[in-house]
């Protein structure tokens, strides 16, 4: 159904709250392709020239942003409907929503790309469009607050040992939250104990909240199940709030993204810290020093949700994510030296292990991994270093898949190693 100027809205729920603002988002489309590549301007290589995951993968216009909206200006029209096209749910769920055609769109046009999907896939739950692999998430996340599907009662587990305070029976000052993933990725638990420890022998007074940590939502919100989002940023919120919480420092990107993006829409009122950004500023007062050779080439992977996602959008501002902060700290660890990737800080290419991609399509959450450890490998680099623990679980699957053995590591592991 098209409606004509100076017609009523439709009455449907969904379309009377987004039909002008978000019609008028996929209209302005202008078809260019923008959205599929890097900065024309940064192309190094050409093999390593593109953006979008999707469309580099299944080479279809359907599965880039502009593909995607000529496909949400019909849902929106009424000119589609899923009983057409039984392939609606797929175009709009394999991409790893890592805002590579935002931030390239945004160049030239200023749309807003990445909400346009987000508010999509809301659509498609609503209307109970959803995926199996998506369910099971889900489901897990309401009954134990985690999107790994583990016990809520095993969170705290990986800081054994550490003596670290539980804010929830004793006050700190920082709030260190270490997010599903390291919370419940055994192989990926040295990185967050090392964290903690790096931060109490740098005297910083800080706690966690074990057992009692929930989920950011964020991840729930990319998948468009916006209820199971609002629900935990409420909590969480209420909950720092009710202990008089001022600082929260985390190891996770997709926390970091989600604490200082999306619940800054929900009057959020507390300093968000990723932990590079915490041990940068550590380093340079003189608090932490590095002082042992660590002698490496390393590669930095931008996560998406790190980089160009960290940073609510204002028209006019330059895109500015948390760039340099790991690479300050990579610079001053003695012996290791930095080799960039040809694509890198806005223009990074995703690890595959966002949007829901890695449960539902592991074979395109692979391959686009794989994507990115040919890069790094391509730059002579020993090890390819990050700062997301679902970056480093999706790169250690690929390289395990493919028999690569170039090494992964966190900025942390590298700081430990050389104090």
């Amino acid at each position: 159904m098209v409606l004509e100027h100076g017609k009523s809205l439709p009455k449907d729920d969904w379309q009377r709250k987004y039909y002008w603002d978000l019609r008028k988002t996929v209209w302005q489309c202008s078809r260019c392709s923008t959205c599929r590549w890097i900065d024309s301007w940064e192309v190094k290589n050409a093999r390593f020239a593109r953006i979008c995951p999707s469309s580099g993968k299944y080479l279809f216009d359907t599965y880039s942003a502009q593909g995607r909206m000529d496909v949400a200006l019909a849902l929106i029209d009424g000119a589609l409907s899923y009983e057409d096209s039984s392939q609606i749910v797929d175009i709009m769920y394999k991409c790893t929503m890592c805002g590579g055609c935002d931030a390239a769109c945004k160049r030239v046009q200023d749309m807003e790309v990445l909400r346009v999907m987000q508010e999509i896939r809301a659509r498609l739950v609503s209307d109970g469009q959803l995926l199996p692999a998506h369910i099971a998430t889900i489901d897990g996340l309401r009954r134990e607050d985690n999107m790994l599907m583990q016990p809520k009662a095993n969170r705290g587990k990986w800081a054994e040992g550490l003596g670290v305070k539980n804010i929830t029976e004793e006050s700190a000052e920082v709030l260190y939250h270490a997010g599903c993933r390291f919370s419940y990725d055994e192989d990926l638990w040295k990185i967050a104990r090392a964290g903690v420890t790096i931060l109490k022998n740098a005297g910083v007074d800080i706690g966690i909240m074990g057992s009692e940590e929930a989920c950011c939502g964020g991840p729930a919100y990319n998948l468009g199940y916006q209820g199971e989002f609002t629900k935990y940023a409420t909590h969480n919120m209420e909950l720092w709030n009710s202990m008089k919480i001022k600082t929260i420092v985390t190891p996770c990107s997709d926390c970091y993204q989600a604490f200082k993006v999306l619940y800054s829409e929900a009057d959020r009122k507390v300093e968000v810290l990723h932990l590079v950004e915490y041990l940068d500023r550590l380093i340079k007062a003189g608090k932490i020093k590095l002082t042992k050779k660590v002698p490496l080439l390393v590669t930095y992977h931008d996560p998406c949700h790190l980089g160009r996602m960290s940073k609510p959008y204002v028209p006019g501002d330059p895109l500015d994510g948390v760039y340099q902060p790991p690479r300050d700290i990579l610079m001053s660890i003695p012996g290791v030296e930095l080799v960039e990737m040809y694509r890198i800080k806005e223009n990074a290419w995703c690890c595959g292990a966002g949007g829901g991609v890695k449960s539902a399509y592991p074979d395109f959450s692979s391959w686009t991994a794989g994507e990115r450890i040919e890069e790094a490998k391509a730059t002579g680099a020993e090890a390819l270093v990050t700062a997301c623990p679902w970056c480093e679980r999706n790169f250690i699957d690929a390289i395990k898949e493919r028999g690569d053995t170039i090494k992964i590591y966190d900025v942390v592991e590298l700081v430990q190693q050389a104090i």
